[in-house]
């Protein structure tokens, strides 16, 4: 069986597949670190853990308790959100492999050092086990360096200050999913929390709307998405630098706009004038990425969502073909998000020597 994690600063999401790689159970708990809560299948309840080693203890031991023994679990996968220029495919995770996602730190300072405590309470606890990792950036490695590039100076550029783009896993999962029925020129619309567009041509990342961090792009549930720099060196100046970084990951976005929440589903719900507006923002800034991407496609067969909004919100996709029109009847399609299964497919190729 395949453990596959996905770790965050104060969160553990866990999967079980099976060697034919179906979902045995799924579970994750929030508020590493102190008391939080796990949710292991269908049940649930409060814990206390230390940090994400203890976190992943009580998985554990909700697994054997659900009749999944430990032995029995012969890798561990990891999602890992930056692999920078050098990890772009899966891997095997060695010595070598870690001291790199370390040197990514720098690139993805709220993203990887979760991923190294995952992989070092697998460590802990499963010492056995061997364990692998897949990179959200690696998807979008086939992209030519003219969309890669910023227009910096050639020192700058050289400290890896580029367009890495993100949520590659999910499109991994969806170009999967479509399998024979890909379309040639596939516009990719990853609607959650974080929200991204993705042209794909061949099965391909050419294009995509996130760049160097999760931040740019479309209006994000808590960031900003895309922002002038010299907007942001303002507010770094005014606020300081941490409060600045916060402000724009955490209290901006949807949030920021409707100064209430950013939950979708709240949003549309509400009457508010602010709630209304942030709506209309969200719709207005996917289809102004669009936009651009189809252009770097040169056109377009067909558009696909996923994510939890992209997934769930009719309303929110009706809103964006509504304004996309214009390119005439487009096939729509909507992709359930599955990067789990597509990390513990990575992994299964790796162990199998693929």
């Amino acid at each position: 069986m395949l453990l596959v994690l996905n770790t965050g600063s104060s969160s553990i999401k866990i999967a079980v597949f099976d060697s034919a790689l179906e979902l045995l159970v799924e579970g994750n708990i929030a508020g590493v670190g102190g008391t939080g809560r796990m949710v292991l299948g269908d049940a649930k309840q409060d814990v206390t853990t230390k940090d994400h080693s203890d976190a992943l203890d009580c998985l554990l031991d909700g697994l054997v308790a659900r009749g999944i023994a430990l032995e029995s679990i012969t890798g561990a996968a990891h999602r890992v959100v930056h692999g920078g220029r050098h990890l772009t495919a899966p891997t095997h995770i060695n010595a070598e492999t870690l001291e790199q996602i370390k040197a990514m730190i720098p690139l993805a300072p709220l993203h990887n050092p979760p991923a190294l405590a995952g992989i070092a309470a697998v460590t802990a606890q499963l010492p056995d086990v061997p364990q692998f990792a897949s990179f959200d950036t690696a998807f979008h490695a086939s992209q030519p360096d003219v969309a890669t590039t910023y227009a910096l100076p050639l020192a700058q550029r050289e400290k890896g200050i580029r367009r890495y783009g993100f949520h590659g896993l999910s499109y991994a999962g969806m170009v999967r999913q479509f399998g024979a029925r890909l379309p040639t020129r596939l516009l990719a619309l990853h609607l959650g929390a974080g929200v991204s567009l993705c042209a794909i041509k061949d099965g391909r990342s050419v294009a995509t709307s996130m760049g160097y961090s999760p931040l740019s792009g479309p209006t994000m549930a808590t960031r900003t998405g895309d922002i002038d720099g010299m907007a942001v060196l303002r507010i770094a100046q005014e606020e300081g630098f941490e409060k600045a970084t916060h402000l724009l990951n955490k209290e901006s976005g949807l949030l920021g706009l409707s100064g209430t929440t950013a939950d979708m589903r709240a949003l549309l719900s509400d009457s508010s004038d602010e709630a209304r507006f942030a709506v209309e923002h969200f719709v207005y800034s996917i289809v102004h990425q669009a936009g651009g991407l189809i252009a770097a496609l040169e056109g377009v067969d067909a558009i696909a969502f996923t994510g939890g909004i992209g997934e769930n919100s009719a309303p929110i996709r009706d809103r964006i073909m509504e304004r996309l029109a214009w390119l005439g009847k487009v096939p729509v399609h909507v992709v359930p998000a599955d990067e789990e299964r597509q990390i513990a497919i990575d992994a299964q190729s790796l162990a199998a020597g693929v």
